[in-house]
């Protein structure tokens, strides 16, 4: 369920005239950039967008990476995208800035065929070259073969599950990603070949057979990117609820906040999920996102944050 509380009417005009009485005089009025863009909905922002140059013959993008700094500007930047824009904008940043291939996972594996077809799409138009040749050339091995098998797939969608391949490739998993026995490349067939519904069904199956989650202890220090990817995905596959509530916990807890993960989730869901992903957030960990989100962080970015969350800064 999303968070965002958007008018069921608006006028693009008078929002795109708002937004440039903000831009001029002494200093930008960055109350009411959040109090527009932080309530308005994907196709509301894309109007805005589109009057607001045809009336300035500018791009309202750009000028708020002018007009706004920090987290703020870039949080602001990454809500106003299109979705599939936004996602290979992450994606680009993740591969050639911080290598945190985590990103890529995250959209390869819980976005729908659709979705993740169209963010592959955008990313050609955006950097002229696609996702998976990217995702190849800053890569190798084991690593190389997941993302890039879970980047170009396109999965069933249907309900659907065979209980027998379930039991099998339970199996296949366990050799290959707890007792690193087994083949590394059948464990990267499974999880980048078959439906969400099969893959499951196959971790639940591995539940019953083992006694204990597949994902359980997969990582630890000493884990290399590509089983961090294994982990990710599986996760995320499992219970992207689940798995969104700890990239929150995570980036809430580290010494020193960890914006652009808090960024990603927030901007990414607001739309979609981000209500049970902070009643996630609030049963595992007894505070209130809202709360955790004022305490670690500040000023325009917080109001923002708060903003997407329904509540008001």
């Amino acid at each position: 369920m999303a968070t965002l509380i958007a008018p069921s009417n608006h006028s693009p005009q008078e929002d795109a005239e708002a937004l440039r009485k903000a831009f001029e005089g002494w200093g930008t009025d960055e109350k009411s950039i959040t109090v527009i863009l932080g309530h308005r909905n994907v196709y509301q922002r894309q109007q805005i967008r589109r009057v607001y140059e045809e009336i300035y013959q500018e791009d309202l993008v750009k000028r708020l990476e002018s007009e706004i700094k920090g987290d703020f500007e870039k949080a602001v930047y990454r809500w106003i995208l299109e979705p599939a824009d936004r996602d290979a904008v992450l994606a680009h940043v993740a591969i050639k800035n911080g290598k945190n291939y985590n990103v890529v996972v995250e959209i390869a594996t819980i976005l729908s065929p659709e979705e993740l077809f169209a963010v592959r799409r955008a990313y050609l138009h955006r950097y002229k070259h696609s996702l998976e040749e990217d995702v190849a050339a800053h890569t190798t091995g084991h690593l190389r073969q997941l993302l890039v098998g879970l980047a170009t797939s396109f999965r069933y969608v249907g309900d659907e599950i065979n209980p027998r391949l379930a039991q099998t490739e339970a199996e296949i998993l366990h050799d290959a990603v707890k007792e690193k026995k087994g083949s590394y490349e059948e464990a990267i067939r499974v999880l980048t070949t078959r439906s969400k519904t099969q893959l499951v069904a196959t971790f639940n199956r591995y539940r019953e057979i083992h006694g204990t989650s597949i994902s359980k202890k997969l990582v630890d220090e000493g884990s290399d990117e590509f089983q961090k990817a294994l982990y990710t995905a599986i996760r995320s596959i499992n219970d992207h609820i689940k798995y969104y509530e700890k990239v929150v916990r995570n980036s809430i807890k580290k010494v020193g906040t960890d914006e652009d993960a808090l960024t990603r989730v927030f901007v990414s869901r607001a739309e979609k999920d981000l209500k049970f992903i902070s009643e996630v957030y609030y049963k595992r960990n007894s505070v209130l996102l809202e709360h955790a989100v004022a305490k670690e962080t500040s000023g325009d970015y917080k109001n923002f944050l708060l903003t997407l969350l329904g509540k008001e800064g």
